[in-house]
Formats: structure tokens, sequence, C-alpha cells
């Protein structure tokens, strides 16, 4: 079997050939047994002019797709998913592959590789004399090519690098054996949801063309036709401040954002979604922003305490977006938490790829206040005629009932049997009806609930709301009926 011939070095990603125009043409001739007639025609023209030649070879390309200034410590690795993980995603051990050598010596039984992992390592230790390539040879001998199976394509960068490994896995999804060329489809997905395509695809499937070389003894070179693009991590910041650690009912506080380019180009489409406390509400005019001291436009919409602000202009590398805006503390807030988040999303100038970072927290302590966060009890004292605890028309109000606080405090009722009390502090109150205020009357049994069938009543008055505290009561000489 002839030797294919490399259209180029391997470090090169697309081969630089010129297309050739390929004319084909065939002729026949046959006789006609029963005439003794010859025959003689031929085919029409075909002609065929090939697209460029692609180096079948994997990459390893920075986030924009340009080559990284320094390999040095960067290698990829071939891995068995570990068969305890459910999931797949777990790594295994290493896929065990034949070795190989170059150049091929005749007759020891291993066969030839090829450039740049020539001894088909693995791990293979990527090199700068060929910048970002990599290749392995499987053996269909060992099975090593057979629909089903599945490899985990690790890539690790070197020691305190800026980058993360990456891991991506690769199934077998059909081949069509060792008949003449071999050809495998597989499926290559993302692990850890980063690019593995210049367009940002986390997901593809590609068909290969396995070509067996007489020097490799039936090894097949396995071409990743992908890119693995290794971005850094963190490609922007964001930071979230205050102007004050503490705040009550009433007050107007400021929060900052601050979002940072630690990318290196420009990043679009910034949008900074921001989650604000309960009982916090914006105030959409008071939103700036800047960059360098020059003013940013940014659009404010509020859905419930969730807040996106947006901007179409650019932020630079290594630059800063400053936004600010205000948000006033309403009662309510004395039931929150006081704890807000907001998370940055922005897209690379370059390629499009989106990136994100937070959520950023601050904690803004609440105090209760004077009178904002007061609320006011409410009630009555009435004749209970049925025996259900609420006052229906036809039950008459107790005039000048006396109902005693936990704090001391002494409330009569009106003419009509109405009580209340404003500025209540919000939390726990207790209310006792005196019964010698009452004469003639004693405390009505509920029938529906049996927590109400007491002297004294237990609210639970929210910051600025609205309780209700009743008593009912029976004539002493009323028969108590019961259901």
């Amino acid at each position: 079997m002839a030797t294919p011939t490399r259209s180029q070095p391997a470090s090169n990603a697309v081969a630089s050939q010129q297309p050739v125009d390929l004319i084909n043409q065939a002729a026949y001739t046959y006789s006609d047994p029963n005439s003794n007639n010859n025959y003689r025609s031929s085919s029409s023209q075909l002609n065929v002019t090939p697209g460029p030649l692609v180096d079948p070879l994997g990459r390893i390309l920075g986030c924009g797709g340009s080559l990284l200034p320094d390999y040095t410590g960067f290698s990829v690795g071939i891995y068995e998913p570990n068969p305890n993980d459910p999931t797949g995603t777990e790594l295994g051990q290493l896929v065990s592959l034949t070795l190989t050598e170059l150049p091929d010596v005749p007759n020891n039984n291993i066969p030839g590789g090829l450039r740049p992992n020539i001894t088909n390592s693995n791990p293979y230790f990527i090199s700068n004399s060929s910048p970002g390539v990599y290749n392995f040879l499987l053996d269909p001998n060992r099975g090593q090519t057979d629909p089903g199976r599945v490899y985990i394509l690790v890539v690790n960068p070197p020691p305190n690098s800026i980058y993360r490994q990456r891991r991506i896995r690769i199934e077998i999804i059909n081949s069509t054996g060792t008949i003449n060329n071999n050809v495998v489809r597989y499926i290559a997905t993302s692990l850890d949801g980063q690019p593995i395509s210049l367009t940002g695809d986390t997901r593809l499937e590609s068909t290969v063309v396995l070509v067996p070389n007489a020097e490799v003894v039936g090894l097949d070179l396995l071409a990743f036709e992908f890119t693995t693009n290794m971005c850094q991590p963190s490609q922007v910041q964001i930071i979230k401040t205050g102007d004050r650690a503490a705040a009550e009912p009433g007050d107007t506080v400021i929060y900052r954002l601050t979002v940072r380019n630690l990318a290196e180009v420009a990043l679009n489409n910034v949008v900074i979604t921001d989650n604000l406390p309960f009982g916090f509400n914006f105030i959409p005019k008071s939103v700036r922003g800047e960059i360098d001291g020059q003013p940013v436009t940014f659009t404010a919409v509020s859905n419930g305490n969730t807040i996106t602000l947006r901007t179409d202009a650019t932020l630079p590398a290594g630059k800063v977006i400053n936004i600010a805006y205000a948000a006033q503390l309403t009662p309510d807030a004395v039931r929150g938490s006081g704890r807000n988040s907001a998370i940055v999303n922005a897209q690379r100038a370059d390629n499009g790829f989106s990136t994100k970072d937070g959520p950023a927290t601050h904690l803004l302590k609440i105090r209760p206040g004077i009178v904002a966060d007061c609320g006011t009890i409410i009630g009555r004292v009435f004749e209970d005629k049925n025996f259900d605890g609420e006052q229906q028309p036809g039950e008459p109000g107790i005039p000048n009932a006396v109902i005693f606080l936990q704090d001391g405090n002494r409330i009569t009722t009106d003419p009509k049997g109405l009580f209340s009390l404003a500025n209540a502090l919000p939390g726990s109150h207790t209310g006792v009806l005196d019964l010698s205020s009452v004469p003639g009357y004693k405390l009505a049994p509920n029938n529906k609930f049996k927590e109400r069938n007491s002297q004294s009543r237990l609210v639970r008055l929210q910051p600025g709301g609205l309780v209700r505290m009743n008593f009912a009561v029976t004539p002493i000489s009323e028969e108590v009926v019961k259901p």
C-alpha cells in the first residue's frame, strides 16, 4: 500500500495547495454474440474541482482563535470514562495506545508514527515547534475505533496558568471498519461549557476518514477536527458596594457596581442583573454610568425586586464601567435580609463568546427605626350569639370594655365596642379582656377555634402592619346551646 503524502507541515491547520480540476471519462466496448457486431462508446465527461484539504489534527488555540504565545507545559491526554461514574464525565484510566516510532525501523514490530506525536504518547506534551497541534493513533485491531467507544479528551495547562483544565467527551457513533478507507463519525461534547469551535459551539458531530498507512501497520490517524479553545476562566469581574452599612425604613441607599474587563479583547452587550432585598424600592431615574470619566447610558428594567441594567457601550480591555443607582427602604425592609446580589453577562468582541461573573453581594443591616415600622392593633368586644367568634349583624358591641396589653397599657372600647392602638411596635402582643369591666357578661365559648376559649389573645404584628384582636362575650344568664 502506498504511503499517503501530507500536503503541509503538521503544525498548520489547512493545506495551502491550490484546488486542481479533475476530469474523468470512461470508454467501453462489447460484442453481441448473436450478431457478432462490436460496439464502442464512452461515458460523459465528469469535471470535479475539489475543495482545499484540511489537516486532520487537533488544535489548541486561544479564546479568540489565535495561537497562544507559549505552549510550554501544555499536555493533551485521552482517558477512558470512569466506569463507576453514572454521568460518564469523570476520568478513568489513560487509554493504552500502541507505541510507534519515526522514522520507522523495518522488521522490529514497532509501527511507524506520524508527526507531531511520533511515539503515540498518551499524554502528549505540546511543543512550540508544532504550536497547538496534537494527534493520536488508535488501533482498530484493539477495537479502539469501534462504534460505542467513549473517550474523554483532557487538555492540561501548565501550573500557575491563567487557564483551567478542559474536558471534552468523544463518542464514536459509527464506523465502516477496515474496508477501503475507514470512515468514522463521532460526537464531541464540551464537559465544561466552554466552546470547542471558533463559532462558540459546545457540541459537534464530525465525520473523519481514517486513511490506513503502510508505515503504521493497521493503525489509523484519529482526526479530532475541532478546536479546543483555551479561554480565561475570569474574563469579567463585578464588585458591588453600598454607601452605608446600616439603614432604616425611609432611608435611601446608594449602590455602586464596578465591572472590570479582564479579557484581552473588548466586551460588548454588558448586562447586569441585580436582585434587591425585600422591601427595597428601586429608583429608575437614579441610574448613572461612566467609563474613564465619560458618561455611559444604561437602560433599567424593573421586574419586582429584579433590576436589569443594560448598555450598548463597548468595554475596552482592562477598562472599568462604574454604575450607581439608588433604592429606598420601605417598612417591609425590616422583614427582609438586607442582602442583595448582582451578576454580569457580556460577550467578547472578537468571537461573540459569552462570559459572566457573580454573584457579587452586599449586606445592609436594617434597623427598625422609630415610627416608620410601627403598626396598628384593632379589635372589638361584642356579644356572640352563635358562638363562632365573629361579629355578625344583630350582635351588638359592648362599650367601655377594658383590655390590658402585656406592657400595662389599658384600652377602652367605644360605644360600638371597637378599640384601636396606633404606632405599636412590631412583634408579638398579648391582650387580656378585663371581665370586671363588662358586668353581666362572661367569655363566650367558641365552637370553631378552641384557642379562642381564653380570656387572652396573642397576635403577631408585622412592621407597618395591621392585626385584629377580638373578644366575644355572652350574657351570664343565657344558656349555652351546643350544636
